[in-house]
């Protein structure tokens, strides 16, 4: 069940903070730059990928002129070999709209993490921190059992939670046994249990949305064969000679460089790399929009535009102002 927004009086007499989230290829890019030459803010990145540094090209990452023509947060803060949380990037958005707020100016979350977005609203459980060497532990046993073993024996530690996932579904049992290994609890209890979700600013979300899918596929694929142009398999190339990666760590389970760990690892061919990426972003895609169609039923305030709408930039600064001005 979706959670309920946050109640509007608890926002009352609050800096303001504006949200731009939407799918990939919906424009976001574009859309927050224009906003940055209308009114004073300062761009939050709501990406789970552009957190890492040296991946550009598979993340769509700002060229180094769009990132100093104003001021861009939670890009390049994280090796790649490192994780990135949503409690961690709830802390540092919510330490950030403190410090763009002081400094008079708006802070602008734009993004595709819908998940953060929704810890952002919404707060965090009292969820504990990864655990590397816990991780590192069922990751080994899987290797040996299989997953399909470790799926099993979570239905026997938390039967609740193992009925909610496929026995493949490896990212999730991993992290859904280290807490309750860590914990002792199941993980409904976790959730039940909620940090605090003080935010120092009130959201003024703005979504953007296809009026037609077939339009977003097409634009999905255009970029995905720009990447591929651009070099995507060389930069994960030097991405591996740089780094200490394995397949299965976050940076590398991004869409795109994931396919392109199969090809390099002579797993499948460049058509097939290109086939499986285009379609691991239309999926992508279609787990952001679910998203978006949960927060449009649960959050009053939000303004939805059609991200084909050829003004589609001075759509979203219309809006923008609208919701400063309200």
């Amino acid at each position: 069940m979706p959670t309920p927004a946050r109640p509007a009086c608890r926002d009352s007499g609050l800096p303001p903070a504006l949200l731009l989230l939407g799918p990939t290829a919906s424009g976001k890019t574009a859309c927050a730059l224009a906003l940055a030459h209308a009114l004073p803010v300062e761009i939050v990145s709501v990406d789970s990928a552009l957190v890492y540094r040296d991946m550009d090209i598979g993340t769509a990452k700002p060229s180094a002129a769009e990132l100093a023509s104003c001021p861009h947060h939670l890009i390049d803060i994280v090796s790649p070999e490192h994780v990135y949380s949503a409690a961690r990037f709830r802390a540092d958005a919510v330490r950030l709209m403190g410090e763009i707020t002081a400094r008079g100016r708006i802070p602008l979350l734009a993004g595709g993490t819908m998940l953060y977005f929704k810890a952002l609203r919404d707060g965090l459980s009292d969820l504990p921190p990864a655990d590397a060497d816990l991780r590192r532990a069922i990751d080994e046993d899987a290797a040996v059992r299989g997953w399909s073993a470790l799926h099993a024996e979570l239905a026997t530690l938390d039967p609740a939670a193992a009925a909610r996932l496929e026995p493949t579904d490896a990212q999730r049992i991993q992290r859904a046994l280290e807490i309750v290994r860590v914990t002792g609890r199941p993980l409904a209890d976790s959730y039940a249990r909620r940090e605090d979700d003080t935010l120092p600013c009130r959201l003024l979300p703005i979504a953007l949305a296809p009026s037609d899918r077939g339009v977003l596929h097409a634009r999905i694929a255009q970029r995905f064969d720009a990447m591929l142009a651009a070099g995507l398999v060389d930069e994960l190339r030097a991405l591996r000679a740089k780094y200490r990666l394995e397949p299965g760590m976050p940076s590398m389970r991004c869409v795109g460089y994931r396919q392109a760990w199969e090809f390099l690892d002579g797993q499948i061919d460049r058509d097939t790399l290109r086939f499986k990426g285009i379609a691991a972003t239309r999926q992508l895609a279609k787990r952001q929009l679910t998203w978006q169609r949960q927060f449009r039923e649960t959050w009053p305030e939000l303004v939805e535009l059609d991200c084909m709408r050829a003004d589609l930039p001075g759509a979203v600064r219309d809006a923008a102002q609208r919701l400063l001005d309200h």
